[in-house]
C-alpha cells in the first residue's frame, strides 16, 4: 500500500488537532517558506513536476493553474489583490471524500492553501465549504483558530513579511455553487450563477480580482508535495496520472467508505478492499467519478484502471470525475436509477440556460414516465435527442452533467428501458 497523502493524521488520537498534525511534521514546509522566501516559481514548477491534476472532477492540471497567475517568466508582485479559493461544496452525489478531509485533516489543508496563496502572490483566501458540512465546518474552524493562535496565519507571518488570512464561507445547499464561478457570485453575496467566459478568474475572478479556484483535495495534497519532492507524489501513481486519490464507494458493497489508493490502481482491486459486491451478487454497473459520469457495465468495468486516461478511453466512455464510485448489483433497475438522478439535475438546475432549465424538466419527466409504466416507443430516441441538445449548449457543465448519464445509461440498457415500455413494469426486482 502507498503512503497515505490526505489522510495521514486518520489513524491518530484527535487526528484534527494542530498538535497532531505538528507531530507528523505538519506547517513544516510553510515554516521553510516563510523563513528562506521560496521562490514562486520553484513551488509551481514541483507542483508540475508531481502531475497532480484537479482532485475535484476536471483533471487539470494544477501547476499549469497555478502559472496562469504569473507574468510569463517572472514573480508576482504585490501590486494587486489575489485570492486563492478552495472549493469544499462537495455537492455531486456519491461524493464524500473532502468532507473527510476538514474532519480529520483540517490543517493540511490549511497549510496547502497557504503554500498555494504565497505561490500564487494571494494575501487572501477563502474556503468554501457546503451548507450541509456542519461539523467539517466546526473542524475546519477548530482549525483555523488554533492556526491563527500559532502565528502561522494572519499579517507579517513570524516576522516574514508574508501575509496571509483565511477565511471560512458556508454555503447554502446549491448544487450549482461547486461550479467555480458560481461558488465566486455566491462568496461576493449574488445569487449562485455561473459566469461567462472568458474572462476566466485567473484575470476576473473574487471581486474583479485574479483569483485560483482549487479542490480541498488538491490543496491538501500540496505540502506534503512539496516535503516529498514532485517525483516522489508522480511515482505514486502512474505517467500523466501522479499521486494518490481518494475514492468514495459506495452503493452495493460490504464495506462502503473512502479509500486512499495510488492512481492507476485497478477496479478490481479498489472494490475487493470495499468488501467487494454485496450479498454475493453479480456486478452489473458502476458509476466511475460521480452521478454526472457516464455508467459502464460491470464487464468492462472489472477491466479498467481508476485513472484519468483509462476511464476516458474508447472502451470504458466515461471519466473519472471527482473519484466517486457508485457500485450496482445485477437487482438494480436502471430505470429507476437514471430517474433518481434526472430528477436530482433537474432539481438543481439554475435555470440561467434554456437548454438546461428546460431540457432537464424534460429528461425527469420522461424517464419518470417510463418508471411508471407510461412510456411510449419514442421516448428513448427522444431523450436522446433532448440530452444531445442540451450538453455543450450551456454556460457550465451542469447541462452536460444532465445529459452523459441519461444517453449511457440508454447506451448500455436500452433492452431494459424498452422492456419497461413494453410491459409496463421493470424487468428486475430493485433491492
Amino acid at each position: 500500500m502507498t503512503n497515505e497523502v490526505c489522510f495521514r493524521t486518520l489513524h491518530l488520537d484527535k487526528p484534527s488537532s494542530l498538535d497532531t498534525y505538528i507531530s507528523i511534521g505538519g506547517y513544516q514546509v510553510w515554516k521553510k517558506i516563510l523563513a528562506e522566501k521560496t521562490s514562486q516559481m520553484d513551488i509551481i514548477e514541483e507542483i508540475k513536476i508531481s502531475n497532480l491534476r484537479g482532485r475535484g472532477g476536471a483533471g487539470f492540471p494544477t501547476g499549469l493553474k497555478w502559472s496562469f497567475m504569473h507574468p510569463p517568466g517572472g514573480e508576482v508582485q504585490p501590486s494587486m489583490q489575489r485570492y486563492i479559493v478552495c472549493n469544499s461544496d462537495e455537492g455531486e452525489p456519491g461524493t464524500c471524500k473532502d468532507r473527510d478531509i476538514l474532519r480529520y485533516n483540517p490543517h493540511q489543508l490549511i497549510e496547502g492553501m497557504a503554500i498555494a496563496g504565497y505561490a500564487i502572490g494571494a494575501s487572501i483566501g477563502y474556503n468554501y465549504i457546503r451548507g450541509e458540512f456542519w461539523e467539517p465546518y466546526e473542524q475546519f474552524e477548530q482549525a483555523l483558530s488554533e492556526a491563527y493562535e500559532a502565528g502561522l496565519l494572519g499579517k507579517n507571518i513570524q516576522n516574514s513579511g508574508i501575509d496571509f488570512d483565511l477565511y471560512t464561507h458556508l454555503g447554502a445547499g446549491a448544487y450549482i455553487c461547486g461550479e467555480e464561478t458560481a461558488l465566486l457570485e455566491s462568496i461576493e453575496g449574488k445569487k449562485g450563477q455561473p459566469r461567462f467566459k472568458p474572462p476566466f478568474p485567473a484575470s476576473y475572478g473574487l471581486y474583479g480580482r485574479p483569483t485560483t479556484i482549487n479542490n480541498t483535495e488538491t490543496l491538501a495534497s500540496v505540502p506534503v508535495i512539496l516535503e516529498k519532492g514532485g517525483q516522489w507524489f508522480l511515482e505514486q501513481g502512474k505517467p500523466n496520472n501522479g499521486g494518490t486519490k481518494l475514492f468514495s464507494v459506495s452503493g452495493h458493497v460490504n464495506k462502503p467508505g473512502n479509500y486512499e489508493v495510488p492512481m492507476g490502481i485497478p477496479f478490481a482491486d479498489l472494490l475487493e478492499m470495499a468488501g467487494g459486491v454485496k450479498d454475493g451478487k453479480k456486478l452489473k454497473a458502476v458509476i466511475p467519478g460521480g452521478s454526472s459520469t457516464p455508467v459502464i457495465p460491470g464487464e468492462i468495468m472489472m477491466d479498467l484502471s481508476m485513472d484519468y486516461d483509462s476511464l476516458a478511453s474508447k472502451a470504458a466512455g466515461s471519466m473519472l470525475g471527482a473519484g466517486s464510485v457508485i457500485v450496482m448489483h445485477e437487482d438494480t433497475c436502471m430505470v429507476k436509477t437514471l430517474a433518481r438522478l434526472s430528477h436530482f439535475y433537474y432539481d438543481e438546475s439554475c435555470g440561467q440556460c434554456t437548454p438546461c432549465r428546460e431540457g432537464t424538466g424534460w429528461l425527469s419527466r420522461i424517464v419518470h414516465r417510463i418508471e411508471d409504466g407510461q412510456g411510449k416507443n419514442e421516448d428513448l430516441d427522444l431523450l436522446n435527442s433532448i440530452a444531445s441538445k442540451i450538453e455543450g449548449r450551456t454556460i457550465c457543465a451542469l447541462g452536460a452533467a444532465a445529459a452523459m448519464p441519461v444517453a449511457s445509461f440508454i447506451k448500455h440498457y436500452r433492452d431494459e428501458f424498452q422492456y419497461h415500455i413494453d410491459h409496463k413494469k421493470c424487468m428486475v426486482s430493485m433491492k
